[in-house]
């Protein structure tokens, strides 16, 4: 199997995704075999909701969104442009998964297979519904994937090098585990937002999507936010209230209505707006319904702070900061080429040998 084979086949799985990515699903006549896959693919969507409460319709549809905006023929080709794909040695590549948001480790999955190698995939509980349907599906279009793709729940044989996604704790046991492999071990990691006080209400309700989308359980999700020191946030708070249903969420709501007494029964100076806490707090990392915040005095300072933090933070999202800033409500919009920690994958996979 080619290159051209690869692509193509990801080409018709972003075009079969692209059916389920808003209500109501609806076949499309150009996408190839949804006489086997729709309807098995629709009822996987309802057990993956059924399973996990914080994959709601909403959270996984826009999940699919993205992932059929970015299987195209102009992105993948511009996203592998740069890479030699002679390397003609098959090896099995292990991808421990993470299940805070849906589809979370899609793209190592396909990075793996995309440059030419096997996959062995472990994925999390919490997440365990979506992708074994999907590899089914891209295996169906190209039939030589059969012998690259598999799936297992007990411990990791036969394989060549793995990528590990987990929490601190957890990438402590794989870095051991896993220390005679080539490996990528990615740990925790948040988003933080810089504002200086100018920005419009398109710019504030824009960073409401990086802050709620997927209730804030991603990697890329806004956790932090940086203001200088008299900032106010009433402009904050009126560029959020249009997530206020989200409090309808029980799960969300429980984790609200429990941070909520904590921080009160510690007597923690805190802001809020009935779905939403503002904690000030120099860690990254903050419960679900709280961003932390911090003040800053000068960019130059601010710049120094992130430097030396970098290897905690995800994606920095700000206008006029940097050059590698990503803009209000991009951070769960990565493009192929966008990669996790800035670990190349592709690069990766194409080394083992």
């Amino acid at each position: 199997m080619d290159l051209q084979q690869r692509i193509d086949a990801f080409v018709k799985l972003g075009k079969f995704i692209g059916q389920f990515s808003s209500e109501p699903y609806q076949k499309v006549d150009q996408v190839q075999h949804n006489d086997v896959f729709f309807e098995g693919f629709r009822h996987q969507l309802k057990l993956a909701q059924e399973h996990n409460g914080w994959f709601t319709k909403e959270n996984i549809e826009n999940a699919l969104f993205g992932w059929h905006n970015q299987l195209t023929n102009n992105n993948i080709n511009h996203w592998l442009k740069k890479y030699n794909f002679n390397n003609e040695s098959l090896k099995t590549i292990a991808v421990i998964m993470a299940g805070n948001i849906p589809l979370v480790g899609f793209h190592d999955f396909i990075s793996v297979l995309i440059s030419g190698q096997k996959v062995l995939v472990k994925q999390s509980s919490n997440d365990r519904h979506i992708l074994p349907f999907l590899a089914k599906y891209l295996e169906y279009v190209e039939p030589e994937f059969k012998n690259r793709i598999a799936f297992t729940e007990n411990k990791l044989t036969n394989f060549d090098a793995v990528i590990a996604t987990g929490s601190d704790n957890t990438a402590r046991y794989f870095e051991y585990y896993f220390r005679g492999k080539p490996s990528i071990i990615r740990k925790n990691r948040n988003s933080v937002a810089i504002l200086t006080g100018n920005e419009s209400q398109e710019d504030l309700k824009a960073l409401s999507e990086d802050i709620f989308r997927y209730y804030g359980l991603g990697c890329r999700n806004v956790s932090k936010l940086y203001v200088p020191s008299d900032y106010n946030f009433d402009d904050f708070f009126k560029a959020m209230y249009h997530w206020h249903p989200i409090i309808n969420q029980t799960k969300y709501a429980n984790n609200y209505d429990y941070n909520k007494a904590v921080y009160l029964m510690s007597e923690f100076d805190m802001l809020e707006n009935g779905f939403l806490m503002l904690k000030q707090d120099e860690s990254f990392s903050s419960p679900i319904a709280t961003v932390f915040y911090e003040h800053y005095s000068s960019e130059e300072q601010l710049k120094g702070i992130l430097h030396k933090n970098s290897d905690h933070i995800q994606c920095v999202v700000a206008k006029g900061f940097d050059d590698s800033e990503i803009q209000f409500g991009n951070t769960q919009s990565p493009n192929l080429w966008d990669y996790a920690d800035g670990v190349d994958t592709i690069s990766f996979s194409l080394k083992i040998c």
